[in-house]
């Protein structure tokens, strides 16, 4: 009897996407109609870079989803800041994204040492490998949760 070598990869396959980072967190803006969601997406368990993206919505006017590129894993920490009306400022060491969610449009970025704008909190990766967003308290620093 011949051993169904073939099955193998399909057997391996969730062993190799076990212990992935594949999730999203969300800042309400108002409700959940007007938000804006950051996804992480680890390809391997080994790798130690995930592919970011935003996905801006004001619904029922506009939906976009932005890949934002990649993002080192390690000590992973996106800030969120309100750069003016329907403006909002995301960054993660060096890396700058700014978006307008009136039109779910992506615009140029200030440099890194530029952003200005009110400290709304950040995205990380807790203690479970779940991307969560932590609210900034009065003073501007990450509440506790």
């Amino acid at each position: 009897m011949r051993k169904p070598f073939y099955l193998l990869p399909a057997l391996l396959a969730p062993l190799l996407l076990a212990g992935c980072v594949n999730d999203s967190a969300s800042y309400p803006i108002e409700g959940k109609e007007h938000a804006l969601s950051v996804r992480v997406l680890q390809d391997y368990f080994w790798s130690k870079e995930a592919t970011l993206r935003l996905i801006v919505a004001r619904m029922p006017d506009c939906q976009r989803q932005m890949e934002l590129g990649t993002v080192s894993l390690s000590g992973l920490e996106i800030e969120l800041f309100a750069s003016g009306p329907d403006v909002y400022t995301l960054r993660s060491g060096e890396d700058v994204w700014q978006v307008e969610t009136q039109g779910c449009t992506e615009l140029e970025a200030p440099e890194a040492n530029a952003v200005t704008g009110q400290a709304l909190g950040s995205f990380h990766i807790d203690e479970h490998d779940k991307l969560v967003f932590e609210a900034a308290t009065a003073a501007g620093t990450p509440a506790e949760q």
